[in-house]
């Protein structure tokens, strides 16, 4: 098959899993790994290389690293991951740097490969499905977490006989399986990042709709190999690769050729099949069996929406108060290592990186584990963007949140206000843009480079911050806005967007972006100038409308209601800024094109379906297309937000009056 590292070697397996060590932390991480600044941790620990036999004979590689000169019991701290130890010159895991603000309380460390991976023996499964627990014999991610923790706690030297679970992404995704039938020994977890279900809204598709770039090149990574490789594009701008390709059935004719087993899947099951729903947390939990501390970016730009359902859904059943939530300004893994005080063009003016682990996740794990300090969470601890707070809710979304909807009107204009001219045919209010999947929007500036380059930092890690300016010029692109605010406008909790839309074909994607627009003067930071930073963001495939299980095609030339989940937000649009909504219904190669012509699978399409076609957004009384966002009262907004946290992050957290 033509798959190959776009580097031979083994220096370069080493560079690509040391990228993948937290998946993904952001840029710059990676150097600070490597420097010369890292401590020593030959110095600090010793450190003991197993191999851990589970219950159906299979071993697993683990490292555990034992504090030199320990004063006395000490609880473990578990992490499992699919993306290799990456061990220093000394032979000591990078991972360590992730755990800087808790190696001084005293803890030890475990770091295991799961099954099929680097060390480990087995055979590896992506998003390994939850066994049948009436089969004793059966594993999956949950008993191989289990044993694991069995073996530690029997066999490590001077632990406390008490476990914390952690990880990012993957990681985050292993830690809800080892919480599902928890070992005894597991007092508390922290899933960050997680995904929730992989055909609604998170790595692999967003309501249906297939992300293209991700999906060939993290499937082609992960299963070419047991550790990671690069696949190698033939040019920088993958735009025009991915254009190149045609149809998605060319990518297996052309390189997989059926020895990818999750490309095949997303092939064979192209609508919300048992194969998706065996997967999804709706289907799979129930209840917090420990206390979990669920961790989110704001703009994640892999899995903002996993962290947030498995919230939402242990929320609905917990009794014992053990689900918290933590969101901050953060992409996929910011949180873990950066300072945090900026993203992408955004600055913070605070260091919330080290705000959250110094003052949220080392004490979460430090009462839990020593039964030391208090709790430092109450129930949602929430990063507020564009007041640059720190928020502290007795539930999330916020109950004393209020809903507004933001209507489209003739002009390019966005109000509070709904459509009030009557007409004697309301279809003839619309906006309209010819989509063109041969000439599709792209979804981040060109370039676009591979998501996870070998060589250089790649800005696939703050896209979702770029300023959206660069689609503007485009006719394929519709944008309402507001006037400038005169007062602030808090948005706290759920985005909708409800569209009446028609096409001349039989299927679109409808692309909504919620935005804030910066004034057209920023004196502190001119760069900011008329900036469009996007809050809330999303993709519709119009097939699903009805059902993500039996897609149907659309009515051509007929007005048809459409909603959008943009999913949650917490921020305040300033005064003097304004707020957009753009539409498009293309974001390539982000997301693959559809046809615009109905087909059954859009995997097996071919070149003559894919077609132009025109659409039309209305906007009347009858058909008020809007984005329903949910509004903080005044009073409510200015007692929910904390005071700035310094750059010192001492500030202490949820310092502000909790709603």
């Amino acid at each position: 098959m033509n798959l190959k590292p776009s580097r031979s070697g083994l220096m370069s397996r080493i560079c690509f899993a040391a990228i993948f060590i937290a998946l993904m932390l952001p840029v710059g991480t990676l150097a600070q790994e490597n420097d010369s600044t890292a401590p020593d941790y030959s110095k600090i620990f010793d450190k003991i290389d197993v191999m851990i036999p589970t219950r159906d004979g299979v071993k697993l590689h683990t490292e555990i690293y034992l504090p030199k000169n320990q004063p006395g019991a000490l609880p473990i701290i578990l992490e499992r991951t699919p993306y290799g130890t990456v061990d220093d010159k000394n032979g000591f895991s990078r991972k360590l740097v992730r755990y800087e603000e808790m190696i001084p309380e005293g803890y030890i460390f475990v770091f295991q490969d799961i099954r099929g991976r680097y060390g480990s023996e087995g055979k590896f499964v992506m998003q390994r499905p939850v066994r049948d627990p009436k089969n004793a014999k059966a594993i999956d991610e949950g008993t191989d977490t289990y044993d694991t923790i069995d073996w530690l706690v029997k066999n490590v030297p001077h632990n406390n006989g008490r476990v914390g679970l952690l990880g990012i992404s993957y990681g985050g995704w292993l830690t809800v399986m080892g919480m599902l039938e928890p070992h005894p020994a597991l007092k508390a977890v922290s899933e960050q990042a997680s995904p929730a279900d992989m055909f609604l809204g998170d790595d692999f598709h967003h309501n249906g709709a297939f992300r293209l770039s991700y999906g060939f090149e993290y499937s082609t990574m992960m299963e070419t190999d047991k550790t990671n490789f690069a696949f190698a594009f033939d040019r920088f701008d993958t735009y025009e690769w991915y254009l190149r390709l045609g149809p998605l059935s060319n990518a297996d004719a052309k390189y997989t050729h059926g020895a990818i087993p999750t490309w095949t899947n997303f092939v064979t099951h192209p609508n919300y099949d048992e194969f998706w729903k065996s997967q999804s947390m709706p289907y799979i939990l129930t209840k917090p069996t420990v206390p979990n501390l669920n961790v989110a970016g704001w703009w994640d730009q892999e899995d903002f929406y996993g962290p947030m359902k498995i919230y939402e859904i242990l929320e609905k059943n917990d009794p014992n108060h053990l689900n918290y939530l933590v969101a901050g300004p953060w992409n996929h893994g910011g949180w873990a290592r950066s300072k945090g005080n900026s993203l992408g063009a955004i600055p913070f003016g605070n260091d919330t990186g080290v705000y959250f682990r110094q003052k949220i996740e080392a004490p979460w794990f430090a009462y839990w584990l020593k039964d030391k300090g208090t709790l430092p969470v109450k129930e949602a601890t929430l990063y507020q963007t564009g007041s640059e707070t720190w928020s502290s809710f007795d539930s999330w979304p916020p109950r004393e949140a209020q809903t507004r909807n933001l209507y489209f009107h003739e002009g390019g204009k966005l109000s509070f206000d709904p459509p009030q001219t009557k007409s004697s045919n309301d279809e003839k209010a619309f906006d309209s843009y010819v989509s063109d999947p041969a000439h599709p929007v792209p979804y981040r500036h060109r370039p676009i480079d591979m998501t996870y380059p070998e060589d250089h930092p790649g800005s696939w890690f703050t896209w979702l911050v770029e300023d959206q300016r660069f689609v503007e010029n485009r006719d394929d692109v519709l944008t309402w806005q507001t006037d400038t605010l005169a007062d602030d406008v808090t948005l706290a909790g759920q985005v909708t967007a409800k569209l009446f839309a028609s096409t001349t074909g039989s299927d679109a994607d409808w692309i909504v972006k919620l935005i804030d627009v910066y004034p057209e003067k920023m004196p502190d930071n001119w760069k900011l100038s008329g900036y469009e930073l996007m809050i809330a963001d999303e993709v519709f495939r119009g097939r699903f409308r009805n059902s993500f299980d039996k897609p149907e095609p659309i009515k051509p030339n007929t007005v048809t209601p459409f909603t959008v989940d943009l999913h949650t937000a917490n921020h305040v649009f300033k005064k003097g800024h304004r707020i957009m909504v753009q539409m498009q219904s293309t974001w390539f190669p982000l997301i693959d094109r559809n046809p615009q012509k109905f087909v059954p699978n859009i995997f097996e399409a071919k070149e003559s379906d894919f077609q132009s076609a025109t659409h039309r957004i209305y906007r009347s009384p009858k058909y008020p297309s809007s984005v329903t966002i949910s509004v903080m009262p005044a009073n409510a907004a200015a007692n929910s937000s904390a005071a700035p946290a310094p750059n010192s992050a001492s500030a202490p957290a949820s310092s502000g009056a909790t709603n």
